[in-house]
């Protein structure tokens, strides 16, 4: 066994070195045929989606298999996100991510469980070493299930480099032979940008939609461009294959002004740190009020995301008199089938007819400094490099509310708020949060410090701010009583959890004073103990529940029950 763990970490050395991703190297990690809901690199929620969702049947309980030979390097099990995930390294020098399970299988879930009870917490993560967990190609690992923030059973599948920690395309490592796609990307719209207050298109100031028309050729060609000056295009497209049914990202987009490569990207690895430029690539402010997701062909204000490949104008497109220029977009999938737009440009100092739509603001936010403002008893920090472009920005403090602009402009990094007030006593001061508001009301939790009457808290996004005050404790629930109850045939013990004011931050159970596993669901508020941890005593149980919130409110709840293991 020494001997395969040398030869493992000596090939995973000598494989980092290389380029070319192995073609056949790994099997699909479930039995049923891959059929995609979501794919690499797919435009999400301040995210690109970093890897492929396989749909399970709609259902929950199908066998995950391990993908190659290797080792359980990590274990991370969380109420949001990826949920229940597991991690294998594999001796090519990749690991596989798979999350969203439902429950893993054999050694690996007795591994879980034991540190689930030594470290008394359902949330771990576990870094495990090499010659812990050894897992062989093909081997059930977990069943699929729909733990975390997932919307519906399903797998979430990843292949990282394991030095790195880079996320690559699976079509890369010949998963492209699991699916058929023979269907061009399909791009619903086009839209023309001027890019400063002098220029207009069209004779307008504002962004345009353009017309496409279906050329014999099968490309489109767009209605000519008039502008005066610097502009921009945008594109919304998505891609399908033959089976699936859903709408995929497109794999790689690039422009072409008069031939010349002129902007593009292709998703085929990238790292997690780049993620939130998802919210600099699209045109956020339209996202935010329509849920469209155009994609701009062109940077304002530089940003580093690396699979942009561009010219030395960025993408911007700088149209002058006496030049005609033609710029043509290329939206492609892995297989090769390509979807073409060209639009005709031409110089037009026509007076514009549609003036830029107005905007009413007290401050200007340059994005490479650092910038602060203050009024009243609030004020606010933005480092330099919170934002991706300079913006006119609104920000006003009326009735010890915080009004900073709106939600349509994105926010990269997290910027601080500093509240002062006197009116909370000592008692109450632990009990305060500075709360993010939405349109309907409700208010938000955001980790607070105070310092004497000074409240502090970093956030990433703009919008309505102000002091919160929780002094209402969690509430738990049981559908059904069990007070004073056998319980024989019960296979768990459920609770239905809620707090309405900052948010649960614990949950512990106890069973006859010894600590006991609660699963959580955030979808469902649910609480779950199951029997098979085998804690539960032959006969009497005494069960206490200990909820509590954010700031440190707390509920017990206490019963007995009977139970016969026999």
């Amino acid at each position: 066994m020494m001997k395969y763990f040398v030869f493992f970490l000596l090939f995973s050395v000598s494989v980092f070195a290389q380029t070319a991703y192995p073609k056949d190297y790994f099997s699909p990690p479930l039995d049923i045929p891959m059929e995609l809901s979501g794919n690499f690199g797919e435009l999400r929620p301040n995210h690109f989606h970093a890897g492929f969702d396989f749909k399970t049947l709609q259902r929950e309980g199908l066998a995950v298999h391990a993908v190659a030979d290797g080792y359980v390097s990590r274990i991370k099990i969380s109420t949001f996100g990826n949920g229940k995930a597991i991690y294998i390294t594999h001796p090519n020098g990749y690991t596989s991510v798979y999350c969203h399970l439902q429950k893993t299988t054999d050694a690996i879930d007795d591994y879980i469980q034991k540190a689930h009870y030594k470290e008394q917490s359902f949330e771990i993560e576990l870094f495990l070493k090499l010659n812990e967990l050894m897992v062989k190609k093909g081997q059930t690992i977990a069943l699929t299930g729909n733990t975390g923030s997932s919307e519906g059973p399903h797998l979430h599948f990843e292949f990282r480099d394991s030095k790195t920690e880079k996320i690559i395309n699976p079509l890369l490592f010949g998963f492209d032979k699991y699916i058929k796609d023979t269907k061009k990307p399909t791009v619903s719209a086009v839209y023309v940008y001027p890019l400063d207050d002098k220029t207009s298109v069209n004779k307008s100031k504002r962004p345009l939609l353009l017309s496409l028309s279906l050329q014999k050729d099968g490309t489109y060609l767009s209605n000519k461009v008039l502008a005066n000056g610097k502009i921009g295009f945008g594109i919304t497209a998505v891609d399908y294959d033959n089976v699936s049914g859903n709408r995929n990202g497109a794999y790689k987009i690039q422009s072409y002004l008069n031939g010349k490569p002129n902007f593009g990207y292709q998703f085929d690895t990238y790292s997690f740190d780049e993620m939130r430029y998802v919210n600099a690539l699209v045109d956020y402010s339209k996202y935010k009020k329509t849920y469209q997701r155009v994609q701009k062909l062109f940077m304002s204000n530089p940003y580093k995301l690396s699979i942009i490949k561009t010219d030395d104008s960025n993408g911007i497109v700088t149209v002058v008199p006496n030049l005609t220029s033609v710029y043509r977009i290329e939206v492609s999938d892995f297989f090769g089938n390509i979807n073409t737009i060209s639009i005709p440009i031409g110089f037009d100092s026509s007076a514009p007819i549609v003036e830029k739509e107005a905007m009413v603001s007290n401050y200007f936010v340059k994005v490479n400094k650092d910038n602060s403002f203050a009024k009243d008893n609030v004020s606010v920090f933005f480092p330099a490099g919170t934002f991706y472009e300079d913006f006119d920005m609104n920000f006003d403090v009326r009735n010890s509310v915080l009004y900073l602009h709106d939600d349509s402009v994105p926010v990269h990094s997290r910027f601080e708020i500093a509240m002062e007030s006197d009116k909370f006593t000592d008692v109450q001061k632990e009990k305060v949060f500075i709360a993010d508001v939405d349109s309907k009301g409700r208010v938000g939790y955001n980790f607070t410090s105070v310092k004497g009457n000074v409240y502090s808290a970093n956030v990433r996004s703009l919008g309505k701010y102000t002091l919160a005050i929780d002094t209402t404790a969690p509430t738990i629930s049981i559908a059904n009583s069990i007070e004073g109850k056998w319980i024989s045939t019960q296979k768990n013990l459920q609770f239905s959890i809620y707090d309405s004011g900052s948010g649960i931050k614990s949950y512990n159970g106890y069973l006859n004073g010894n600590w006991i596993l609660f699963e959580y669901d955030n979808k469902t508020r649910k609480l779950t103990h199951n029997f098979s941890d085998g804690i539960v005593a032959e006969g009497a149980n005494d069960l206490k529940v200990v909820l509590m919130d954010n700031v440190g409110n707390s509920t017990i709840f206490e019963t007995h029950f009977f139970r016969s293991q026999k």
